[in-house]
């Protein structure tokens, strides 16, 4: 590889000097914005109530906004402390399968819903899930 600028390369830098043409900003926005395929939330520290509004509202934001895939952290509910309550369900009782159990259980979410991955919410290795969504048409 030669490091010399030729007489073409020195010329061709001489014309853009000269031109009065503007560059493209690639660094603004471009007006037809580009859709966002993944978006996160986390609901640590969450109640259940409070955690039912934010994946409802965050799923709504998200269709309207064509977003594919959406992955939400949970935790593993290793410290809940429904663990210390015998009349509370050691399972449901976690976000980590409260909130999928109330996503499916909720007919508008469903509609733009194309899956959720309970293999995830049933693994004990895992604190996230993901849920994929359909396409506004």
């Amino acid at each position: 590889m030669t490091n010399k600028l030729t007489d073409k390369d020195k010329k061709d830098w001489q014309n853009f000097l000269d031109s009065s043409d503007k560059l493209q900003n690639k660094d603004i926005d471009n007006p037809q914005k580009k859709k966002i395929m993944v978006r996160s939330i986390d609901l640590h520290g969450y109640t259940l109530e409070e955690a039912n509004k934010e994946i409802s509202k965050f799923i709504e934001n998200s269709f309207l906004n064509g977003v594919k895939k959406i992955n939400v952290i949970t935790g593993k509910g290793m410290r809940s402390k429904n663990y210390d309550d015998p009349y509370q369900s050691k399972d449901l009782s976690m976000l980590k399968h409260s909130i999928p159990e109330y996503i499916k259980n909720n007919s508008e979410l469903m509609k733009k819903i194309i899956k959720i991955d309970f293999d995830s919410v049933n693994s004990t290795s895992k604190g996230n899930f993901d849920i994929f969504l359909k396409t506004i048409k």
